[in-house]
């Protein structure tokens, strides 16, 4: 992910049509409501642990072997979990030119309810540490503790509770791949649209023929201490009603220091075309660590490593969601 837009092409024409559907969709339920919902136990350690899992196969980089391994990895523990898993293949340019395969992984519940939500993460991990304060760092691959795997790991502890207790809506879990392989910082020439490529091609391509979604969830970077969440202008301006819930819940579960009542800039992640493309209202979880759009410390760095991890943050998230998703259907 991982750029600000500094303009939000197309946003002024939809947002009134986006208000208008969004807030007739999402229902936001009395104060004591939330706190009621009988919602699975999040178990932070089994979380931090997928976290771990997806670390030992290394940099999950587009065309190399670690990336093959931990896609074999979640595919196959995704079906122990839910009812039908697809294998997106897919083939994408860089911003270099360079061809890659792509693999988005989407792992589904309960496949013939009508009634459905999306929730998301992208899996692979960046090629280039080209934020690290060291330029020989540059052209590393980083294990993407934070920005990948901890919002893959809460949708994979997310899945095992629900395997045990169903919630009463299908639900859709995406993991993105080639999502964070845009145009490196030690490139002069920005490119458009080199971010997000997984999210582009399946918003065009989804994974069964008119699907259609409530509306979804994305996690990125949602493991390290101390987290801010807030409200993101994409998120605002496609889902302002979900928004609106999502913060009520985290709020009501006390975390209102975390998911915090302040607006912030556009951020170019894989909800943008998922919003624009795959017309399905979605917002983003995304750490944000100040208002100048930072994310965190080790942003795209070699020590997004396991340390950067806070296993309490990822429970945090995985509680909020759960909310929301077991208040559907009631």
């Amino acid at each position: 992910m991982k750029k600000t837009l500094m303009m939000l092409c197309g946003a002024a024409s939809l947002m009134f049509a986006c208000n208008g559907v969004e807030k007739q969709g999402v229902k936001v339920m009395e104060t004591e409501e939330y706190t009621n919902v009988d919602i699975p136990e999040f178990v932070a350690d089994s979380a931090y642990r997928y976290v771990a899992e997806q670390l030992e196969f290394g940099p999950r980089v587009p065309g190399t072997k670690a990336h093959k391994d931990c896609a074999n990895y979640l595919v196959s523990k995704m079906k122990t979990w839910v009812d039908t898993v697809y294998v997106q293949d897919f083939n994408t340019k860089l911003w270099d030119n360079s061809s890659v395969r792509g693999c988005n992984i989407i792992a589904s519940f309960d496949v013939d309810n009508p009634n459905r939500v999306l929730l998301a993460a992208h899996w692979d991990s960046r090629a280039y540490a080209d934020h690290d304060p060291n330029p020989d760092n540059y052209r590393k691959p980083i294990l993407g503790a934070n920005d990948g795997a901890s919002g893959v790991a809460v949708l994979m502890e997310m899945a095992r509770n629900m395997a045990v207790k169903r919630p009463n809506i299908g639900v859709d879990i995406v993991f993105f791949d080639v999502e964070d392989q845009g145009v490196p910082e030690f490139v002069d020439e920005y490119k458009d649209n080199t971010w997000c490529l997984g999210s582009q091609y399946w918003a065009q391509n989804p994974h069964t023929m008119f699907y259609r979604a409530k509306y979804g969830v994305l996690l990125d970077m949602v493991g390290n201490a101390n987290p801010r969440y807030t409200k993101e202008e994409v998120s605002m301006t496609f889902a302002p009603g979900l928004m609106e819930k999502v913060w009520t819940i985290a709020k009501q579960l006390g975390y209102g220091a975390t998911f915090q009542n302040v607006s912030t800039g556009a951020i170019l992640d894989d909800h943008l075309y998922v919003n624009q493309i795959a017309n399905i209202p979605m917002i983003d979880i995304v750490q944000n660590q100040g208002n100048n759009g930072g994310f965190f410390e080790y942003w795209h760095t070699v020590k997004d490593d396991l340390d950067a991890i806070d296993k309490q943050s990822l429970e945090q998230v995985g509680r909020v969601v759960f909310t929301l998703i077991y208040t559907e259907g009631k």
